[in-house]
């Protein structure tokens, strides 16, 4: 039987119906003292969800960050791996010059926001856009390009990267959620802000104004193509 004429769309269901949801769920960070690293996470502000012991030899603690559908472990006998050696540990934000100021105004000491010079050798701690920082945002204010770094006692390396639109193909078009208040409201400024320019090519106001805000907002962060 010919395939031709089957898009892309009808692909991607049949292939979630073959292999079911697949959430990651679990990143296990290890570290030498495990009640300085509760203290640590907790003061970011994430959501301690457990803390269980077996004896002397086996301790688990679990936290998850605001929003997020991950969380992380640490604890005793948990991972063999060094301790401050989990890196590149990315936690996205929607505004990162106030996911930056967040953690400043809890006393985590936090990189200044930089983005990329797409220059892949160098003496700066090697991140997803290569290894030379520069000082600043992206000038164009580009999803996926602006970051922030900080470090756990251990040295477990973390990023904030800042995106706001995501590329096509990121994000389940069928569904849309938000992490946070903040991003939604975010999200709703950036569709006031396109709402308004669609007013002043129509020459009129849009009494139909919700429906516009929801289908542009869906379609931004789906990434697809946006109402106009």
């Amino acid at each position: 039987m010919s395939q031709t004429g089957v898009g892309g769309t009808q692909r991607k269901l049949e292939a979630r119906a073959a292999t079911g949801d697949m959430k990651f769920e679990i990143v296990v960070i290890p570290v030498s003292d495990v009640d300085r690293a509760k203290e640590f996470y907790a003061r970011l502000g994430w959501r301690l969800d457990a803390d269980f012991a077996s004896g002397d030899d086996y301790r688990v603690v679990q936290f998850t960050p605001p929003g997020s559908g991950c969380s992380v472990i640490f604890g005793k006998n948990v991972t063999g791996a060094a301790p401050g050696s989990a890196q590149g540990l990315y936690l996205i934000v929607s505004d990162i010059e106030a996911a930056r100021n967040e953690l400043l105004g809890r006393g985590v000491k936090i990189s200044e926001v930089f983005h990329g010079a797409g220059v892949y050798v160098g003496t700066d701690q090697p991140y997803l856009f290569g290894r030379v920082r520069v000082s600043g945002p992206d000038p164009q204010h580009a999803s996926y390009r602006s970051f922030a770094s900080f470090n756990d006692p251990d040295g477990n390396g973390w990023l904030f990267q800042e995106i706001t639109t995501r590329l096509p193909g990121r994000i389940d078009p069928a569904t849309t959620t938000f992490a946070s208040a903040n991003d939604l409201a975010s999200a709703m400024r950036r569709a006031e802000a396109a709402h308004g320019q669609h007013e002043k090519r129509i020459g009129t106001a849009d009494p139909n104004w919700p429906d516009w805000y929801a289908a542009y907002m869906a379609a931004e962060q789906a990434g697809t193509e946006l109402p106009t």
